[in-house]
């Protein structure tokens, strides 16, 4: 039902007339009545709230929303679920679950990592816990399974930190450290989502380019993409963490390092799941922009980025975060109707990115907030239960 009949029939609920709800609203009849009839549109959030008022009604029930945000409730027993199998501890049980072969199980990760890469959060957080338990069980049989459990860690550190589960985060890329023990290649892939854990931990950066420059070719020409991938991810990882520490130097010299990396290794190949290239370190350098409250440069930059032939060769994921890097950029110079356009653009693309992610979430109300935001936003934000 269009909003402007939910406003007539709601109104006639309440018994007033398009007079009486016009003296209320401070506005005209004929106002009211253009409303009604569809020929005039609501942009303000802040008019729609005030109609719900008099109404009696939530502001997401007038727009024929669910008034309810994404349930707390149901976060916390998704987060629980992952937290229980991550507590199991299946190869010390007397009667553990069957042992699928090493091959199904590397099929199933391979699917959850694609999930996660293209956004779809709750079919990663169902398939995990059961995953989890999976690649304990084989890896006990089988210890050649060892990748499989990196891989397996890897994935729910990455999907635990776009949930801000920092402490389950955290203690799932050490598990992927730990079973990387002994191969480099293994080590500097967990500690890609290390890093993205430990991103606000000074400290971090020099098991990250311990990590780097251990996987590091001697020489970069002759280097494989996957040494370069994975080199480029971890300085580009030690960059934020320089970046959130105010340390805009050491920040731009590791991402300037990261580029000279990304332009021998090229868009496209994401390596070792790091989606890594000369886009990505370009986008990089945005979230780093916007780190240090420069929102001109960030903005610049992101314009150059979305440009490129590698934009649409990145990640459903990757590209939606850097879409919410880029409205906080747009926000910081006093663009809130690009910031809502590249918002809405990344809602479209990886609706769960902005729905569920709290820094997405974050981001949407503080542009909700601004009485010039165009009315998707505010409809999205009230039925998020943001505003």
């Amino acid at each position: 039902m269009p909003i402007g009949r939910r406003v007539a029939y709601l109104r006639v609920r309440r018994r007033l007339s398009q007079q009486a709800l016009a003296d209320r609203l401070g506005k005209s009849k004929s106002w009211v009545d253009k409303v009604e009839r569809g020929v005039r549109s609501l942009e303000r959030v802040s008019t729609i709230r005030e109609i719900a008022t008099v109404l009696r009604v939530d502001a997401a029930t007038l727009l024929g929303r669910d008034a309810r945000p994404a349930s707390t409730a149901d976060d916390s027993e998704e987060i629980a679920r992952i937290r229980g199998a991550l507590s199991a501890y299946e190869v010390v049980r007397d009667r553990p679950g069957p042992v699928l072969p090493a091959d199904r199980v590397a099929r199933q990760v391979g699917y959850v990592w694609t999930a996660y890469q293209h956004a779809r959060y709750p079919q990663v957080v169902e398939l995990l816990p059961r995953l989890l338990g999976e690649v304990q069980r084989t890896y006990a049989r089988d210890p050649r399974a060892g990748r499989l459990v990196v891989e397996a860690y890897r994935v729910t550190a990455a999907l635990l930190v776009k949930l801000d589960e920092v402490d389950l985060a955290w203690l799932a890329a050490d598990r992927a450290v730990a079973a990387a023990a002994g191969d480099r290649v293994l080590v500097a892939a967990a500690a890609v989502q290390l890093g993205q854990v430990l991103r606000a931990s000074a400290r971090a950066r020099s098991v990250l380019l311990a990590a780097a420059y251990r996987v590091a070719p001697p020489d970069l020409d002759a280097g494989t993409a996957g040494e370069l991938s994975l080199c480029g991810a971890l300085l580009v990882q030690a960059g934020f963490v320089a970046a959130r520490c105010g340390d805009e130097h050491a920040a731009g010299d590791l991402l300037d390092e990261a580029a000279e990396m990304a332009a021998r290794v090229g868009d496209g190949c994401d390596l070792h799941r790091t989606a890594f290239g000369p886009t990505a370190v370009e986008l990089a350098q945005v979230a780093a922009a916007v780190e240090f409250g420069d929102g001109s440069v960030a903005v610049a930059r992101h314009e150059r980025a979305v440009r490129r032939d590698g934009w649409r060769l990145l990640p459903v994921e990757h590209r939606a975060a850097h879409l919410i890097d880029a409205a906080r950029a747009y926000l910081q110079v006093g663009d809130p109707g690009n910031a809502a356009r590249v918002l809405l653009d990344a809602e479209i693309v990886a609706p769960y990115e902005v729905r569920r992610r709290p820094a997405g979430r974050d981001v949407l109300a503080e542009i909700a907030r601004d009485p010039l935001a165009p009315a998707a936003i505010g409809e999205l934000a009230l039925s998020l239960g943001l505003v």
